[in-house]
């Protein structure tokens, strides 16, 4: 059996992995108080990219909708995480930007 979308859920999956692992890594950073906006965006960022992954698997009629908004906070960490040079950050940033046009094909 295919799971469909899949290629949205494995992006997805991976930006929240990277968004978990860039909010572990801002909270090792120096100036943390800095980093508070860029860890805050990934933490809802990766909660997000988790339900949206679980509604495509489950084929929910809502899928397109959550995809949608999936799209917009992806848009937004990966803006955040971009502001910075940090290794995690910019591997964040891309793998938000990927998931905002895999989001957006799903939505579409």
């Amino acid at each position: 059996m295919a799971i469909n979308h899949a290629e949205c859920i494995e992006a997805c999956n991976r930006c929240a992995a990277y968004c978990d692992f860039c909010a572990a890594s801002c909270l090792q950073e120096e100036n943390t108080k800095m980093m508070a906006e860029c860890i805050r965006l990934d933490m809802q960022c990766a909660a997000i990219c988790r339900l949206a992954a679980q509604y495509m698997a489950q084929g929910s009629e809502f899928a397109a909708q959550l995809c949608s908004l999936c799209a917009e906070v992806c848009q937004a960490c990966g803006e955040e995480c971009g502001k910075h040079d940090h290794d995690h950050c910019r591997q964040c940033a891309d793998a938000c930007m990927d998931c905002v046009r895999e989001c957006r094909k799903m939505a579409a």
